[in-house]
């Protein structure tokens, strides 16, 4: 089934509002966010919590944060160009920010002409367009000719979106064994010398930036018969060829073992409340008992980020919006679209650390525990903000404007918001979110001329990523009317992930604290009804609607009258 995405333009406020007062003034934000589904169960982008109709939005006066529910695609524009190698030359390996140039675009490579040459279109050097098969071509090396490395990842990020990798590559092995005559006992040896290292380049570009394209059987079957043909005879070829295999196995392992712990988690999730309920005594900790340093904890929701986008690849940004073909005689081009999960399991994460907050801060029973609380996730979402953590702290905001945070008047009244006035200005979502774009281009560009690992992190606001890259795919078709591929699009749409490429390669540097991982990722948080039966609990309904709620809310989570 293909996974489709709504996103959201209007202004869509949200129910929470503060007392006068108590948070300076009542915002008006726009809202950026994807519509639930009708179905309650998660799905890629899906809320945890139900979203209030649009129209039932346009009647607030504040923002509500985001909240996400599936996936949409993506478009872009400019362009990419490939140079010629010499023949005694390799190609180098740039790491992600050096591959896209500010400009988009190498200008001082060669000349070429404005029409179409071999099936591809260019312009000022650019590549515009080109038909799939000319595109394929253009992806295998010769002995003259290696495809500059942004073409090589370009293409293979977006052809996805015209067959499957696996056809991609039994089509590579062909042109590599059928052109270079690599099946040909025959051949020139020297030839072969020439070309093997080529496309053994192209193999280690692939394994190492596509990894999960090779959990494919029919892939791994290719890429060993192809490698085995180019290290025959040749012991430096073998010894290359077998590490490049036992690098991509160590990968699939890794990734492997990542999932068995999602589903460990996921398993063993329960509801905050039924917990209470069976067996009060179980949960006496609350996270300040567990981390009473709001510095450490912001670091500790680092390690999880940075792990979790480690496991995202770059295709699954474009597995995830993958539509049919309008060539393919309206079959899907993937009938195994959803390769998603690792987006899934990051998304899922936000809105569980959107949860975990709001459940910190309405569990207590005391007034001054509850703004103690506040006041303390107010100090981590300020350290997620210097570490360059944005996601973290977006997700921390989501969760202390949530209804039943925001409505707690009197518990607001005792808390000190300067700080929080400034957290929230500063991913104000007004004029596209202005102000947190700017503070993600500095964290970039502190990124790039980091000499600590520390300054180099830039954990980017999710939603807002895969918002933007709705846009661009939205504005732009695949094809173009003469059925040539659109690569202007799939230019841009490269140089988006390539970025993000770089910032998920970040190591953590600071230390792992097991004890704290594992209460952020265990502990049992409330359901969205059970946030509001504590929140009424903590302080009591106000008009009519609230005391019917609460009265439901005790009758069916507490089975009391």
């Amino acid at each position: 089934m293909c996974v489709t995405f709504t996103i959201l333009l209007n202004d869509c406020p949200s129910e929470n509002t503060k007392s006068e007062g108590q948070l300076s003034k009542s915002k008006s934000h726009s809202r950026v966010g994807l519509k639930s589904s009708t179905k309650q169960k998660t799905s890629i982008f899906s809320a945890l919590a139900s979203e209030k109709s649009l129209s039932d939005c346009k009647k607030e006066q504040q923002w509500k944060p985001p909240m996400y529910s599936s996936i949409t695609p993506v478009c872009f524009t400019s362009p990419l160009i490939e140079k010629p190698i010499g023949k005694e030359s390799m190609p180098q390996t740039p790491p992600f920010s050096a591959m896209f140039d500010s400009s988009g675009y190498n200008r001082n490579l060669y000349q070429s002409a404005e029409d179409s040459c071999g099936g591809l279109y260019y312009h000022d050097n650019n590549l515009l367009s080109g038909s799939l098969e000319a595109l394929i071509q253009h992806l295998v090396p010769n002995v003259d000719y290696y495809p500059d490395r942004t073409y090589i990842f370009t293409f293979l990020l977006s052809s996805r979106l015209f067959m499957h990798p696996y056809e991609l590559m039994a089509k590579v092995c062909h042109l590599c064994i059928e052109h270079q005559r690599l099946s040909d006992p025959n051949s020139d040896k020297n030839q072969i010398r020439k070309i093997a290292p080529k496309i053994l380049q192209l193999l280690t570009e692939w394994t190492e930036t596509f990894p999960y394209d090779f959990r494919d059987e029919r892939m791994m079957r290719n890429l060993k018969d192809l490698a085995h043909r180019i290290a025959s005879g040749e012991e430096t070829y073998r010894k290359n060829v077998q590490q490049m295999i036992q690098c991509l196995i160590r990968k699939l392992a890794a990734l492997t073992q990542y999932e068995e712990v999602l589903a460990k988690i996921s398993s063993t999730s329960t509801d905050r409340l039924t917990v209470l309920k069976t067996k009060p005594q179980s949960i006496q900790r609350d996270i300040i008992t567990v981390c009473s340093d709001p510095y450490t904890l912001a670091q500790q929701l680092t390690h999880i980020e940075l792990e979790r986008l480690n496991y995202i690849g770059p295709e699954e940004f474009v597995q995830a919006f993958v539509q049919k073909d309008p060539l393919d005689n309206d079959k899907s081009c993937y009938s195994e679209r959803k390769k998603t999960r690792n987006l899934e399991a990051y998304v899922e994460w936000f809105n569980r650390l959107s949860y975990l907050v709001a459940t910190e801060i309405c569990m207590p029973v005391k007034k001054k525990h509850r703004a103690r609380m506040i006041e303390y996730f107010i100090d981590v979402a300020r350290e997620c903000f210097n570490i360059g953590n944005f996601n973290s702290l977006m997700a921390i905001i989501s969760g202390m404007n949530m209804s039943p945070v925001s409505r707690l008047k009197k518990t607001w009244a005792k808390v000190k918001t300067a700080k929080f006035d400034i957290l929230e200005h500063q991913m104000d979502p007004s004029s596209n979110f202005y102000n947190y774009r700017t503070a993600l281009r500095g964290a970039a560009q502190r990124s790039l001329t980091a000499h600590s690992s520390r300054e180099k992190i830039v954990i980017p606001f999710f939603s807002l990523l895969i918002k933007d890259i709705y846009f661009l795919n939205e504005g732009c078709a695949n094809r173009l009317p003469n059925g040539h591929v659109n690569f202007e699009k799939f230019w841009e749409l490269a140089k988006q992930v390539s970025e993000f490429m770089t910032w998920k390669q970040v190591e953590c540097p600071f230390e792992r604290d097991r004890k704290i991982l594992q209460y952020l990722l265990t502990v049992p948080v409330f359901s969205e009804d059970a946030l509001y039966l504590a929140s009424y609990e903590s302080e009591g309904p106000e008009n009519h609607i609230e005391k019917d709620r609460w009265k439901s809310l005790r009758s069916s989570l507490l089975g009391r009258v």
